[in-house]
């Protein structure tokens, strides 16, 4: 037996099927549903570590990727993932303040921030890590660079005048962008005191900015000898490169 308005319902999908426009319009708005929703879901999912608060067996297992150095975890959201070039670079940064790595982790977790750093030190020396180094974290003002580069934020041990890093900060430094180099395939830092080097720094890609500071601009040179000498006291050593 015939359902009531079977009849009717049955020429209303003939005569929408005989109508291409109608067809097309549908088809385009569920194509356009599709795209929305993939890059929601691109712009909306994360790595399972990122954002949240780790335990020490899971802050092992990143800093075993990463650099060895690492005494502290905490990644941040605010990144691509992964980066789309190998790691070339090496770029410092300072804090502008004397920021404990927790309270800088804080700050790199807030979406409206809309920045982060791989690495940061604090004013005792202490690592901790924000990007995984397979990852782009966004520091410099250059997507460019810093898919190619580390990102290194150092604390300042006081604010204003020449922004100075501590001594145990400094050396900190050294023994991360040693560590950096020999994982990751860097046989020589240069540093040429623009964006040509592969030991480059925040103000050379923004001018609203003189990060990292006098104090580290001055020991830019000196930090990429000391490294280089570091590489080649260190002699052949096996390296991953990160994100392989």
């Amino acid at each position: 037996m015939q359902k009531h308005g079977s009849s009717n319902s049955s020429n209303w999908k003939l005569r929408f099927i005989k109508d291409p426009p109608a067809v097309m319009l549908i088809l385009f708005a569920v194509l356009s549903l599709s795209v929305f929703t993939g890059i929601y879901d691109k712009q909306t999912s994360f790595p399972e570590y990122v954002g949240k608060d780790l335990n020490e067996e899971e802050m092992a297992e990143v800093i075993e990727r990463n650099s060895p150095l690492t005494s502290y975890v905490h990644l941040s959201p605010n990144a691509d993932f992964p980066r789309d070039s190998a790691i070339q670079k090496i770029t410092i940064h300072h804090m502008g303040a004397n920021l404990t790595l927790e309270r800088l982790g804080e700050s790199f977790s807030k979406r409206d921030r809309g920045a982060s750093s791989n690495y940061g030190i604090d004013v005792d020396g202490n690592i901790a890590l924000y990007v995984e180094e397979a990852d782009r974290a966004w520091t410099s003002s250059s997507p460019e660079n810093d898919n190619m580069a580390v990102t290194i934020e150092v604390a300042n041990e006081s604010t204003g005048g020449d922004w100075p890093v501590s001594d145990s900060s400094f050396e900190s430094l050294i023994e991360l962008c040693t560590d950096i180099c020999l994982r990751n395939g860097i046989d020589e830092l240069v540093y040429t005191g623009d964006a040509d080097g592969n030991l480059t720094i925040h103000k050379m890609f923004s001018q609203n900015t003189d990060c990292p500071g006098p104090y580290l601009e001055s020991r830019m040179e000196e930090i990429a000898e000391m490294v280089n000498e570091n590489i080649k006291n260190h002699g052949e050593r096996s390296y991953t490169p990160a994100g392989n």
